[in-house]
């Protein structure tokens, strides 16, 4: 899927383009997301990404087209746009509550309040790892990148990729298994104990996309 997309683009750009909006757009709105913190944020960006993605096609010869892997290639543009904003302070990651994450089918009231809890637990907690630790793990398990992507979207070998990956995981497991986060002055008093990482996409940007399911190991 991923070659054909990029083989489309290369033939027809305008044509194929749509199409790579709707295969990834879900994995750039969700990365966004769990990095920030914003769902209006993550909106703005995902379509600021794309407009990135879509001016730098025009330029590219068609033979780096057909070499692309648009996922990873299309994370590193919105990652690299959400670094931007937080160097020049537009916004600084904040807990998100995804009210409107999409439930499953049949889901009771109770079941949806205690969903929603469990989804603001751990945004609390993902927030306080350090920012390589909480990049390195969105990356891998909200994005689905491989270690070597992941290395050549932050600029780090793959040893190291692997290394904060695995740091920042074991980071958030302890954060959630604790009577409760280390409060900052703008960290919610929440008690993390949901055992999953869930990463969900707006319908409205990704209505084709999955939710994602991490599970922090004991």
């Amino acid at each position: 899927m991923t070659e054909s997309i990029a083989a489309a683009l290369a033939d027809d750009l305008d044509d194929a383009f749509p199409r790579l909006v709707r295969s990834h757009a879900g994995a750039v709105y969700s990365t966004l997301l769990r990095l920030g913190g914003r769902a209006d944020q993550a909106e703005d960006l995902s379509q600021d990404t794309f407009v990135r993605a879509y001016a730098a096609l025009r330029r590219y010869p068609a033979d780096r087209i057909r070499a692309l892997r648009p996922r990873p290639w299309l994370v590193t543009i919105a990652v690299n746009l959400l670094r931007n904003a937080w160097r020049t302070g537009a916004r600084r990651p904040a807990m998100v509550a995804l009210d409107g994450a999409l439930a499953d089918a049949g889901e009771s009231p109770e079941a949806a309040v205690e969903r929603r809890d469990g989804e603001r637990r751990l945004s609390a907690a993902l927030r306080l790892l350090p920012e390589h630790h909480r990049v390195a793990v969105v990356l891998r398990h909200v994005a689905g990148m491989g270690y070597a992507e992941i290395a050549d979207t932050v600029g780090c070998p793959v040893g190291t990729a692997k290394a904060r990956t695995s740091r920042g995981v074991s980071q958030l497991r302890e954060l959630l298994m604790s009577p409760g986060p280390r409060r900052t002055a703008s960290t919610p008093d929440h008690s993390p104990r949901h055992r999953e990482f869930v990463a969900t996409t707006d319908p409205a940007t990704a209505p084709n996309d999955r939710r994602t399911t991490l599970e922090v190991p004991a």
